[in-house]
């Protein structure tokens, strides 16, 4: 098959398409202007297109004989006021209607809807990097005590009681108090925030689940280096995630910048563990 790349923000597009190759699919990128920030992407065929000319992409995929769509990587929901929408994104917004205010969830499986319709069929990344997912256990650093575990189940508390909210993927918790849960502006600005909050004494946890109903193949939950960075920025100790719904973006370059930074990884399946209090 020959894959069509969508590609936004971080590493991951760039190992994804690594992976492509590797398994003999010849691969096409489209660079989301404002998003992709990887450079190494360009050594593929492709075209950079910002988001509102979706006609243009659509187009030029067909052109180059696109199958399969693959969307992975970083990108903040853009206002379709702001979008600058050419004529067949106009379309595709007013056939969205209401799943363009809705959360993430609602808003992409319509889209993946569309793309079908389209004739492409959209494909999660992870099926091209099966062992990007982490597995139950600990990953990095020292196991969490007492004190981190019950932020970690507060964590998974919260997180679960929003999920039909559909709001967002991560919360920061510290000493049993909420010090930020995410909504639109992505887990690395919810830890810069929850930074400038904590409190003294023991840091605290980013816990990071998949919805129960959450889109996987274009919006699975993803950590990488990056995320250690700014969690150890923000003085947290540890990241919890959960164990087969997470993709790690960078693999062993997450565990090490974890190890270097000193703070734990841990996947887990998030019932079984706050059954364990």
């Amino acid at each position: 098959m020959k894959l069509g790349l969508l590609a936004g923000g971080g590493p991951f597009p760039a190992r994804v398409a690594e992976a492509a190759i590797a398994r003999g699919h010849e691969v096409f990128v489209v660079l989301l202007r404002d998003f992709y920030d990887a450079p190494e992407l360009r050594a593929y065929p492709h075209m950079e297109e910002r988001v509102g000319a979706g006609g243009a992409i659509i187009q030029r995929l067909r052109a180059e004989g696109v199958t399969h769509l693959v969307l992975c990587g970083k990108a903040s929901r853009i206002s379709p006021l702001t979008l600058w929408p050419d004529a067949w994104m106009a379309r595709v917004i007013a056939r969205l209607g209401k799943a363009i205010f809705a959360g993430d969830d609602t808003l992409l499986r319509n889209f993946i809807g569309i793309l079908g319709e389209e004739g492409f069929e959209v494909i999660a990344p992870q099926s091209l990097l099966p062992a990007s997912f982490a597995n139950p256990g600990l990953l990095a650093g020292e196991a969490p005590d007492e004190l981190a575990r019950a932020d970690i189940i507060r964590g998974i508390g919260v997180l679960r009681a929003l999920a039909d909210h559909d709001v967002g993927q991560s919360v920061v918790v510290q000493q049993g108090l909420i010090l930020g849960i995410e909504a639109v502006e992505g887990t690395d600005a919810l830890l810069a925030r929850a930074g400038s909050l904590r409190r003294d004494g023991p840091g605290g946890v980013l816990v990071k689940l998949a919805k129960p109903q959450q889109e996987l193949r274009v919006d699975a939950p993803v950590v990488g280096s990056i995320t250690v960075a700014h969690a150890a920025d923000a003085g947290l100790r540890g990241i919890a995630i959960e164990a087969g719904r997470t993709i790690l973006a960078d693999g062993e370059g997450l565990l090490a910048a974890a190890r270097k930074r000193g703070i734990f990884v841990l996947a887990i399946q998030p019932e079984e563990f706050a059954r364990s209090a």
